[in-house]
């Protein structure tokens, strides 16, 4: 099925196909730069299986992204309900991970931008968060980008406080 499609991008349903890919994707190290690491093949279908389980779970989650250009897997944009344990929890998160081959072309704003709009108009979300680690500038410029509003910082607490990936920011919009 597809949920949302842009001039450039088609966000659906997961296929077997994008599995491969997809753990390309999650082994890549510079994809998986603001990561704590990067994922075997085994996390990566076990990630599979928590994506599209949450589908039929909550009838919504991160949508696999396929360019037109090429009609190539190319990573995920969507939603996940964060659960960890901090003072903005359970709340809706959008996220967003793209191959590298896909970076600089705006298909991360192009796709968040309209899951925002399929998540307030369609799924009748009232707010999304979004967060990374405060380092990783791209994420955050794509916050700015698609109208979110800087929060506040914390401290993740599934990172280790002395890695450089703990402090992150918390972003968040709320439905117009």
């Amino acid at each position: 099925m597809i949920y949302i499609e842009t001039s450039r991008l088609i966000l659906r349903d997961w296929k077997d196909s994008d599995l491969e890919p997809f753990c390309q994707l999650n082994a890549d190290e510079q994809v998986m730069k603001y990561f704590p690491k990067t994922l075997s093949e085994k996390e990566t279908n076990e990630l599979y299986e928590v994506i599209v389980s949450g589908f039929l779970d909550c009838g919504f989650g991160l949508y696999a992204v396929e360019s037109k250009e090429n009609n190539e897997f190319i990573g995920f944009i969507g939603f996940h309900k964060a659960t960890f344990d901090a003072d903005f929890t359970p709340c809706i998160e959008i996220g967003w991970r793209l191959k590298k081959e896909a970076w600089g072309r705006g298909y991360a704003t192009e796709g968040a931008k309209a899951c925002l709009t399929y998540g307030f108009d369609t799924l009748g979300f009232k707010e999304i968060y979004s967060f990374t680690a405060d380092i990783n500038v791209p994420s955050k410029n794509v916050m700015n980008k698609i109208g979110m509003s800087f929060i506040k910082m914390f401290d993740h607490p599934k990172v280790e406080r002395s890695s450089e990936l703990s402090k992150h920011v918390l972003f968040h919009i709320e439905k117009k």
